[in-house]
């Protein structure tokens, strides 16, 4: 990842008066322009991106005949449906955004050619503000039809509360969370320990594998598909299917942060930006809650492997139109929310990480700058993993975001089934080591087996 970094005041100098390349138009704050967006930022009610987008409206967009307004607040994959079904013209959707915020992969299912360029708006000394590897993930061939406004990572988040009470009568350590195998480990010590709960969610089985083949040496992908055959994919499979199938690892659907609400998990690997959402007590089924201690830590590596992690994030598009100055308003909203200051109080407040160099160099060289104490711990941990790990991002190919939806769907089904069948058979007296070698390996033969 490119570090070098410009200060804050150069880049407050370069971009005074936003100005890209574009024709000038007749905006004016006498006739507004109204653009609407869609984003996955927090909540339409708790969310760090609205807070942005009203002080935009409030000064820039004011001064400039600018409104932002947000009609849609989802997540990522919600926000992918709604996009495809606006972009085929189903009935009953919304008409397409003005600007929206999603993964690269869905470019391609809604139609490059409805995008806008923003090389067309934004000058060469502007974008070379931008973070290199950030930047290159919005580049379909030669034109740049994604910006980045906010990047995030994965990291490892642990209730750490519950975990010292079972660490206190086991013996597993927070230490042994710096690798997977001693992760999934201590995934079937909690569960023995507990009473049958499970301990750990991976949010993104897709990300668990793309991360752990680059890191054992392998390629994610062949000739264009999820390789399910190599050995680096099997290594990773392995023991991630026998905490599952065990117990002590959740494969159900849904996201890490509402049974961390209940304590149903109490670790999980998720986004950076997952910190959001988790929250400082536990509300038990009987409407009793504890209050929690959250530990964030390191991304667990693969022992013989190298420390790899995902870069992820989705970026900002436009959708272009015939009325340029909704063209022009799109690019000056982008280059104000990708602004230093701005973009570093709007991503650190939502657990992102800017994306300018001026911006990312500020973080990680005062950290102090954050003022809650949990975000802080980590930008700490990310800070902590930088120049030892290698920051990958996710592989963009024809289909990608279908393959990944199917990919996640034949992991959790085929981890669910086996679980399921574990239960019964080891109930009915069957030996439990010849019946977890079989689901494992039967398990890995239906992934292998699934449509991508």
């Amino acid at each position: 990842m490119k570090k070098a970094g410009l200060p804050l005041i150069l880049l407050a100098l370069l971009l005074p008066g936003l100005a890209g390349c574009a024709p000038h138009t007749q905006l004016a704050p006498e006739h507004p322009v109204t653009l609407t967006i869609w984003h996955v930022y927090g909540s339409q009610t708790i969310s760090p991106l609205n807070d942005a987008i009203q002080e935009f409206n409030k000064t820039e967009g004011k001064e400039r005949g600018i409104i932002v307004n947000v009609t849609s607040v989802t997540d990522s994959t919600a926000i992918d449906e709604a996009l495809l079904a606006s972009a085929r013209g189903e009935p009953g959707a919304a008409p397409l955004p003005d600007l929206f915020v999603a993964y690269p992969r869905i470019a391609e299912q809604i139609g490059t050619e409805r995008l806008l360029d923003w090389h067309g708006y934004f000058q060469e000394e502007e974008l070379e503000l931008y973070l290199a590897d950030f930047l290159a993930e919005g580049v379909f061939g030669d034109r740049l039809l994604m910006l980045p406004i906010a990047k995030s990572s994965e990291l490892l988040f642990l209730n750490r509360t519950i975990f010292d009470r079972f660490s206190a009568d086991t013996g597993v350590t927070v230490d042994a969370l710096a690798t997977f195998a001693g992760v999934f480990s201590a995934c079937d010590r909690y569960y023995d320990w507990s009473g049958g709960q499970t301990m750990f969610q991976i949010n993104d089985f897709y990300h668990y594998f793309v991360a752990a083949v680059d890191s054992l040496g392998g390629d994610f992908l062949k000739n264009g598909q999820p390789d399910t055959e190599s050995t680096p994919f099997a290594a990773a499979y392995e023991p991630m299917a026998r905490a599952a199938v065990y117990g002590g690892l959740c494969v159900q659907d849904g996201y890490a942060s509402d049974r961390w609400k209940t304590g149903e998990i109490i670790c999980n690997i998720g986004s950076t930006a997952g910190i959001l959402y988790l929250r400082d007590y536990v509300t038990r089924a009987d409407n009793s809650t504890e209050a929690v201690e959250t530990a964030v830590l390191a991304y667990p590596v693969f022992e013989g492997g190298a420390p790899v992690v995902v870069q992820r994030g989705g970026g900002l598009f436009a959708v272009k139109s015939a009325d340029e100055r909704k063209n022009e308003a799109a690019a000056i909203f982008a280059k104000w929310i990708t602004q230093g200051e701005h973009n570093l109080a709007f991503a650190t407040k939502s657990g992102y990480l800017p994306v300018t160099d001026a911006a990312y160099q500020t973080l990680f060289s005062d950290m102090r700058i954050v003022e809650n104490e949990k975000y802080r711990m980590l930008y700490e941990t990310i800070g902590s993993m930088q120049g030892e790990y290698r920051f990958c991002a996710l592989p963009l190919y024809e289909g990608a975001g279908r393959v990944q939806n199917a990919f996640e769907e034949a992991v959790r089904s085929a981890l669910s089934s086996a679980r399921e069948a574990y239960v019964r058979r080891t109930a009915a007296g069957e030996d439990a080591a010849a019946v977890m070698d079989e689901l494992v390996a039967t398990g890995l033969r239906e992934i292998q087996n699934g449509s991508y």
